[in-house]
């Protein structure tokens, strides 16, 4: 299936796409969050679905992200070693991990704002997973039986916060609009091969990034095991695997984002976004 969100922000109704048209289901009386993945919600709208007449949705409603607020977004860096050459940084010897904050979460096609006082906000396009039952130190070799399915994320960055104001990564990560996810989410059957998938990036039309899965450091299975060791991982909560090579922090000169630019990207099987950026303006 591809479970998408659609309508109002913060209103969104839920829907199905079959055969390229886009359903609704909200009459299945649920939205697509924890609750809904912890109780096999996936199989029960399935069967929803063949026994529903489903009314279809206009291609012109916006879209949200297509998981109801996950209880948090683990973000990996560093996970393809082209884009760790390309900032400088050695390949790590275990997976990097960081939190970008849920209320960072638009839909695919939203605005992107760039932050008050930002200089060097920049793009990264991602293979995100999504978890679909509880996960607490979980063997390697059963890993992918804790994944509901896949989703497009831009793991939007201010480099300038991230790396040049002290502490941690997540202050230049969970900036407001910081996490463009969707369009859809297809579920783990939608997807043959997850580790041979083409993930890309343009800005303003130009190619900027062109990368494939098979260029993981570490794995699905590895990055869902390794990261419940320290966490746990509820259903619906997001995993972003990393990005490859390409990213505005790793130009010579480094490029990055102004107010007018417009990104499209997309991930084989997930479909593309496209997110024009604006610039902060207080409420």
């Amino acid at each position: 299936m591809k479970l998408i969100r659609f309508g109002e922000a913060g209103k969104e109704k839920t829907g199905v796409i079959i055969n390229n048209k886009r359903f609704d289901t909200s009459a299945f009386g649920e939205d697509y969050d924890e609750r809904f993945f912890e109780t096999n919600g996936l199989e029960r709208l399935a069967e929803f679905i063949n026994t529903s007449n489903l009314l279809h949705v206009s291609d012109d409603t916006r879209l949200g992200c297509p998981i109801g607020r996950p209880s948090k977004i683990v973000c990996i860096g560093l996970n393809y070693s082209d884009h760790a050459r390309e900032t400088n940084a050695t390949p790590p010897p275990e997976p990097v991990i960081f939190l970008k904050s849920t209320t960072a979460i638009v839909g695919p096609n939203d605005d992107i704002v760039i932050p008050k006082d930002s200089v060097k906000t920049d793009w990264e396009v991602e293979l995100a997973l999504v978890i679909g039952k509880k996960a607490s130190y979980v063997e390697e070799s059963e890993a992918m039986d804790y994944l509901a399915g896949y989703v497009l994320h831009n793991d939007v960055s201010e480099r300038e916060f991230q790396l040049e104001r002290s502490g941690t990564w997540d202050k230049g990560k969970g900036c407001d609009t910081f996490a463009p996810i969707g369009p859809f989410l297809a579920t783990t059957d939608e997807i043959e091969d997850p580790h041979n998938l083409r993930l890309w990036l343009k800005l303003n039309g130009k190619m900027m990034q062109d990368g494939n899965t098979s260029d993981f450091i570490f794995n699905i299975p590895h990055l869902i095991a390794y990261t419940s060791r320290f966490m746990t991982l509820l259903p619906g909560d997001v995993i972003s695997t990393g990005t490859p090579a390409g990213v505005g922090l790793g130009m010579k000169p480094n490029l990055y984002l102004n107010a007018g630019d417009v990104i499209e990207l997309g991930i084989d099987g997930l479909g593309s976004a496209s997110q024009k950026l604006v610039p902060y303006v207080k409420n």
